[in-house]
């Protein structure tokens, strides 16, 4: 078994069954729907036009493609439906290298030889990024193939398994026909899916967000620049958008929808469900430089007459961000903030052990018209993870988290 480049492949003569050469390598196919990897078909250029040769029909590939076939077999290539077409989808387009975690050009395609049944067959196995595969581009035909060969085994590889490559394909029908997802690409964390998005143009960057579920798409949303945020959300209805939003962290969600044009922010919230529209309008109520607009309304508050146990029940069906559960916070019967409780704290506690007598001393907090100034000094002088914020009757209304003050410290850059 070795490796043939696609580029090699393109090119080489194809004779039939007897030993007639009918024509070329015009183009290399695969069917997604069947397997994504193994080449189903070639398209041979023939004097009477292009022809289907499937590649079960191929006896051997040796200095040319040897078809068990006569040529007349061959169907006409009249349209590429359901195929992905290597040369035409692949060479020079934008991948997502998932490893790597980045957008990538695709200079050549290492084809893998094996066999079943004597029969040869081909699977994609890697993509060419790097110089080498650009070079043999630039110099096939130019100078003797062995002598490039000489050239290019000196020249260090830099190749993408086709395992870690998300295919980016613009139209949604021709998406969907081809089984293109981006499964590999959700597995990714939010803010390397936000460095990706933010390096494709504007049409792959919308194509690729489209096919991201709810709360992946929310994810990698509150990562993007706010530029970017908005042109995503217009190139989406409102429904799809209120999905999305309702995912989000709801101080994010109020920054991002107090961007955009009031009209468009009405849509959106119409679309939302009523307990996560309130909590959205509410917080777009504030001023975005104070604490009440910086603040996240998920956080994890039980009753100061609870216990280790109680806690950690609470802590179970807790449905906010991680980013959200470093404090615990003690709360009367009208939410009036009464102690706060690192979550390392209850490790080493007994489950019957009160969760008053586990309470950081001091009680730090903020209220909710304070300053962008006045809590980042807390954050800073108490080495703070979270800090609670209350209103005016000392209720517990959000919290501020570490991740917020350095996204407001980036702003300020």
């Amino acid at each position: 078994m070795g490796t043939v480049a696609l580029t090699e492949l393109l090119g080489t003569p194809v004779f039939d069954s007897a030993g007639k050469q009918c024509g070329r390598v015009r183009e290399v196919a695969l069917t997604p729907q069947e397997d994504r990897a193994r080449i189903s078909n070639l398209i041979v250029k023939t004097k009477s036009g292009p022809r289907m040769l499937p590649f079960g029909a191929i006896g051997s590939i040796n200095g040319g493609v040897y078809a068990t076939t006569p040529s007349s077999e061959w169907l006409v290539a009249d349209g590429a439906e359901g195929l992905f077409l290597l040369e035409r989808d692949l060479l020079d387009q934008q991948i997502i290298d998932v490893h790597g975690r980045k957008v990538v050009r695709v200079n050549d395609v290492d084809l893998q030889e094996e066999t079943s049944n004597n029969r040869p067959l081909l699977r994609v196995n890697s993509v060419d990024v790097g110089v080498r595969g650009a070079v043999r581009r630039l110099l096939k035909g130019v100078v003797p193939m062995l002598a490039l060969r000489t050239l290019l085994v000196q020249l260090p590889p830099r190749a993408i398994p086709w395992d870690f490559v998300d295919l980016i394909e613009t139209d949604p029908a021709r998406r969907v026909k081809l089984k293109i997802s981006h499964e590999r690409l959700a597995t990714l964390h939010p803010a390397d899916i936000a460095d990706i998005i933010e390096n494709l143009g504007p049409t792959e960057r919308d194509a690729v967000f489209a096919t991201l579920d709810e709360e992946v798409a929310a994810g990698a949303l509150e990562e993007v620049e706010l530029k970017v945020q908005k042109a995503l959300l217009e190139s989406l209805d409102s429904e799809r958008v209120a999905d999305i939003v309702e995912e989000m962290n709801p101080d994010a969600a109020a920054d991002l929808l107090a961007e955009l044009s009031e009209d468009k922010t009405e849509k959106i919230l119409e679309e939302m469900a009523p307990e996560e529209r309130k909590e959205i309008v509410e917080l777009l109520e504030f001023g975005e430089n104070s604490a009440a607009g910086r603040m996240n309304t998920e956080f994890l508050a039980v009753s100061f007459n609870a216990n280790v146990a109680d806690a950690i029940e609470s802590l179970r069906h807790f449905e906010g961000g991680i980013e959200s559960v470093s404090t615990i916070y003690l709360v009367d019967s009208r939410w009036t903030l009464v102690g706060a409780v690192p979550l390392s704290k209850l490790v080493l506690a007994a489950a019957a052990e009160p969760l008053l007598s586990l309470a950081q001393e001091p009680l730090i907090f903020t209220s909710v018209n304070a300053r962008d100034k006045d809590f980042t000094e807390l954050f800073d002088k108490y080495n703070l993870v979270t800090l609670p914020v209350v209103d005016e009757k000392q209720k517990l209304v959000g919290v501020i988290t570490a991740d917020d003050i350095i996204s407001l410290l980036r702003a300020k850059l």
